[in-house]
């Protein structure tokens, strides 16, 4: 609730952003009133600048918070990178909690998600570790719009979320379904699990948010002016009037189904420096786009990896994924892992290329994917345990003739993924819990498992 006397215009996007943009420069603590600029309580920050610099009583109902100007308030945080002067967003930013019983009744144009959440208003605070919150300062303050482009994949990401709700699939949701508008989970304990209309299956409570990535891009390319951008891959909007980006982008690379590599090469004056390299690039030059990544990838966090399957029908290699630090591992739990959070957050496109009959590499086709839940939780989930298990007990190594093995989870032991050394030689080391150096080690996808996804959507 709005309260009387405002020293802005309730109904007024623009003068309600120019009030806003009164906090830059300022901390919460000092927008807290005298008496309680010692505040202890949890404080949200958001709730903070409602409550004390606009005058507006908070409250989770499903209207835009000032609702004569159909404006949304979202206070959220940003952080400086260690390289450089580069700024990311600390985080996604959560809009609203999912009714699974009411949303599949919507369309997006009428939907609670679209009327709520039309237009933001955005403050963005530097978020700094050694910090009180209430000392974090306001840095910038902005209406946000989405872009046209932007908003026919957010479109499109709603109508997938909320299809899957009507399939009675609400508790496989993952935010790596969609590009920019994913499915969060909002709770983690089994008070948070949620009735779906169309199962039995109890689902967790799940809230639509805009990904970290996106958010990225919106404070780098809309909040800090002047920063260069990668190129899009949609041109014109009007290209995807019928079709959504994923089948815009698969239709296009597709097209190029049988190429060889040469021919790719040649065609896209690409350089055959290696096919895994080789195959990021000649996708992209495909797709109209000449950087080094696509905008539309970067701001979902799509990662392009090349796969190639050998004439016997298999791959050869597995699919290797950052090295992690066994001193972090360790002080992890798994919901909150980085190993988990990657595959949450991250979409793959697949660059799929298949050796013919005469030995001949040739692009076979593409193919997005996210890691199923079920898999996620239950088969990565074991590895990432039995790893932390191996580094507090101890890591044993073994020698069979002239090699070494250790005894973190191998590809025989999980159907999914393993351990095993990622490093550039001996010398590339950690140090473990115990002040002793360790080769570096990674986790990888068994090119079993790989092919196995590969085979659903049909080779």
């Amino acid at each position: 609730m709005l309260l009387k006397d405002l020293p802005y215009d309730k109904a007024s996007p623009v003068e309600i952003e120019e009030y806003a943009k009164k906090l830059i420069g300022k901390t919460f603590r000092e927008i807290l009133p005298d008496e309680y600029k010692n505040y202890k309580g949890k404080g949200r920050l958001g709730q903070i600048t409602e409550k004390y610099h606009f005058k507006y009583e908070p409250n989770s109902d499903n209207e835009p918070d000032f609702n004569a100007a159909g404006v949304e308030l979202k206070v959220t945080p940003f952080k400086e990178n260690k390289r450089g002067k580069k700024y990311s967003a600390k985080e996604r930013l959560v809009l609203n909690i999912i009714n699974y019983m009411d949303i599949v009744n919507e369309n997006f144009a009428s939907s609670t998600f679209w009327r709520k959440n039309k237009l933001l208003l955005l403050i963005f605070y530097l978020y700094k570790k050694e910090l009180n919150r209430l000392d974090y300062t306001v840095e910038y303050a902005q209406l946000f719009e989405y872009p046209e482009e932007d908003l026919k994949i957010i479109k499109d990401d709603w109508e997938k979320i909320v299809n899957k709700i009507r399939e009675g699939k609400a508790h496989e949701l993952s935010e790596g379904d969609t590009f920019y508008l994913g499915a969060c989970t909002k709770g983690a304990n089994k008070r948070s699990l949620r009735k779906q209309p169309f199962s039995d299956k109890l689902a967790k409570q799940r809230a639509l948010s805009l990904k970290n990535k996106y958010m990225t891009h919106v404070l780098n390319d809309y909040m800090i002016k002047g920063k260069k951008t990668y190129e899009p891959i949609i041109k014109n909007v009007n290209d995807l009037e019928d079709k959504t980006f994923e089948q815009y982008v698969l239709d296009i690379i597709n097209s190029n189904h049988g190429k060889s590599v040469e021919e790719l090469a040649e065609e896209y004056s690409v350089k055959n420096t290696g096919l895994k390299n080789f195959a990021s690039k000649v996708a992209l030059r495909m797709l109209g786009v000449n950087t080094k990544n696509a905008s539309e990838f970067a701001k979902a966090n799509i990662k392009v990896k090349a796969i190639r399957i050998e004439r016997n029908g298999k791959i050869k290699e597995h699919m290797s994924f950052p090295t992690f630090k066994f001193k972090e591992i360790v002080q992890e739990k798994w919901t909150s892992s980085k190993l988990r959070e990657m595959f949450i957050e991250t979409k793959f496109f697949f660059v799929i290329f298949k050796f013919d009959e005469d030995n001949v590499l040739r692009l076979h086709k593409g193919m997005f994917w996210n890691m199923p839940l079920k898999n996620l939780d239950n088969e990565v989930k074991k590895v990432w345990r039995r790893a932390v298990e191996v580094i507090n007990e101890g890591i044993e190594i073994r020698r069979v003739g002239k090699r070494k093995f250790n005894n973190f989870p191998s590809p025989s032991e999980n159907r999914v993924a393993h351990v095993r050394p990622h490093a550039r030689n001996r010398n590339d080391t950690y140090p473990l819990p115990n002040g002793e150096e360790f080769t570096k080690q990674c986790f990888w996808l068994n090119n079993s498992y790989v092919l196995d996804e590969i085979n659903k959507e049909g080779v």
